[in-house]
């Protein structure tokens, strides 16, 4: 195992956790026998007890069971932040069902090939979103669907701002389970059928072909990760963490949803991110914990309140997702007197391998390999191992790795290397180790564009833009953004037919309505052609190496 980071290792940290043989939702039922008073969520000021929250989990495992969901089936979670969400998640895995959580920015051809590829049982929503589900459901043959108000859980007097679609109290739905009558009326929960072998998560990456790839993590790769964020962050049940990252990426699902529930501390609640609200939430509740993506740290920086604003209570605040300028977090700094602890993980290890030491961090990189973790620096090509500062592929072998790909056997088998006789998971990503064993992003292997720490793949995008008649050809690159590190951009060649008659913003207008709200091109520019090689193949690099050179004019 590589070694280099030991000397920086946290102190009183150990080097290797002994993790729990129980399901994942053992945190929450040992949680509420420990703090049945204690709140475990915190929603705009409602307060939900630990006890409240198992029963509520215990009741939709009936539910659920009733419906017929059985071991290994899925149940679909597609909503925001919410109780409802919480609930759904270890609910679902208490009836013994693997939990498919779905982006809630996914529109309709793109939910449609997501719940096609993993055939649910069940699947969960809230009202807002129904409405994309519908039609698909029925489409689908997915009769047993349960649907939720945000309004559910809020308060007559929120403590903090809360957004006016959470507000609004909608009728019940034909056809479908409303949440709050089925919690009522619940039958007993299943015999627990599971243990921490099984798989429990279905949470889909987007693979370097851009197609939709299911990851399949059992209970104990997802608590593994669970308890190395409490370890990592100095966890206790005084936690009390901002929970503002959307809970269906990998990276608030561990840290902001069930890293708490495991310290029998709080999580207090945002369904969208919200300056206003975050700062509130911090001032009210005294926030020592929070989990992000940079892009929300530098937005919360940029307050003009922000000097007037006491965060002297956070205690831990690191995360991802992209770089954090160093002026700002040198900045950060100077507010609070923490190091940002920037980390690196992937849908496919269930959140971190890499972490920045609190007490040891150094900007600019994602920090060494956490808890049981061997990452190495190999050759793209042939897959040696490459010596300290050069540039290769990272790859992971870890406890939190995913058992493989969800019916993609040959891309499983592609995503796996052997290096001393142990199986390392290919990463896609370029980097570097440096001598202290301190790991560097460099790149992103093949075209992969961050937006806002979102992966936007543009061949989805592309194939996408081609459903558009207008469209002849299409390349689409990312480019530099102050605010969300990478926006995309869509270099279009028009039909003969539409030159003058379909304009930029026309197709920018489609692609909104296409694709999800990260993914969808911000700028298009038209053109008489793109370039191509001997093979035919567009020159995206080209393209996308010309635009940031005017960029920089």
């Amino acid at each position: 195992m590589n070694q280099k980071h030991f000397p920086f290792w946290p102190k009183r940290v150990p080097k290797e956790l002994v993790y729990p043989q129980t399901p994942l939702f053992d945190f929450l039922e040992v949680s509420a026998r420990r703090y049945p008073d204690q709140p475990g969520i915190i929603y705009y000021g409602r307060e939900i007890t630990y006890t409240e929250f198992w029963d509520s989990c215990q009741r939709l495992a009936g539910v659920l069971a009733d419906m017929g969901v059985k071991k290994g089936d899925r149940v679909a979670v597609y909503m925001q932040n919410c109780p409802h969400f919480s609930i759904s998640y270890l609910g679902g895995m208490r009836a013994n069902g693997v939990v498919v959580p779905l982006n809630p920015m996914l529109v309709d051809n793109e939910l449609r090939i997501l719940l096609t590829d993993c055939e649910p049982k069940a699947v969960i929503t809230t009202t807002e979103l129904y409405p994309r589900l519908k039609g698909i459901c029925d489409e689908l043959g997915i009769n047993n669907i349960i649907v939720g108000a945000l309004s559910d859980y809020v308060p007559e007097d929120p403590d903090i701002p809360v957004p006016d679609f959470i507000s609004q109290v909608p009728s019940s739905i034909e056809g479908t389970i409303n949440w709050l009558d089925a919690l009522k009326d619940a039958p007993a929960p299943p015999p627990v059928e599971v243990g921490p072998e099984d798989l429990c998560l279905l949470p889909y990456t987007a693979g370097s072909t851009g197609v939709p790839k299911g990851c399949m993590h059992t209970h104990k790769s997802v608590t593994s990760n669970v308890m190395g964020s409490i370890y990592w962050a100095n966890g206790s049940p005084s936690m009390v963490a901002l929970a503002a990252l959307p809970f269906f990426h990998v990276t608030g699902m561990i840290h902001s949803f069930l890293a708490p529930i495991a310290n029998g501390g709080i999580s207090v609640y945002l369904t969208r991110w919200d300056r206003t609200a975050a700062l509130d939430a911090i001032e009210k509740y005294k926030i020592n914990m929070w989990a992000n993506i940079t892009t929300m740290l530098v937005d919360m920086l940029a307050a003009p309140d922000i000097n007037e604003r006491d965060i002297s209570s956070l205690s831990f605040v690191g995360g991802g997702g992209a770089p954090l300028p160093a002026a700002l977090g040198e900045k950060f700094n100077k507010m609070t007197g923490l190091q940002f602890a920037e980390g690196y993980g992937m849908t496919e290890t269930i959140s971190q391998t890499h972490w920045n030491p609190p007490d040891n961090p150094k900007l600019g990189s994602v920090g060494i390999p956490v808890f049981g973790v061997d990452s190495r620096i190999v050759d793209v090509i042939t897959l040696k191992e490459l010596p300290i500062g050069e540039q290769g592929e990272i790859v992971v072998n870890g406890p939190q790795v995913l058992k493989g790909y969800w019916n993609k056997p040959d891309a499983t088998a592609e995503a796996f290397t052997e290096i001393d006789g142990k199986q390392f998971l290919r990463t896609g990503d370029i980097g570097r180790m440096d001598e202290d064993g301190y790991f560097y992003i460099m790149d992103r292997v093949k075209r992969m564009i961050n937006a806002a720490g979102f992966k936007v793949w543009p061949a989805d995008v592309e194939s996408t833009l081609y459903r558009h008649p207008a469209v002849l050809e299409a390349c689409v690159i990312g480019i530099p953004d102050d605010e969300r590190v990478e926006t995309v951009k869509a270099i279009i060649v028009l039909n003969k037919d539409s030159v003058g008659k379909v304009t930029e913003k026309d197709i920018i207008a489609w692609s909104k309505e296409q694709m999800s709200a990260y993914k969808y091109p911000r700028f298009v520019e038209f053109v008489e052609s793109l370039p191509k090689s001997g093979a035919g193949k567009i020159l995206w690099r080209q393209l996308q190496e010309e635009e940031r050179e005017r960029l920089k004019k």
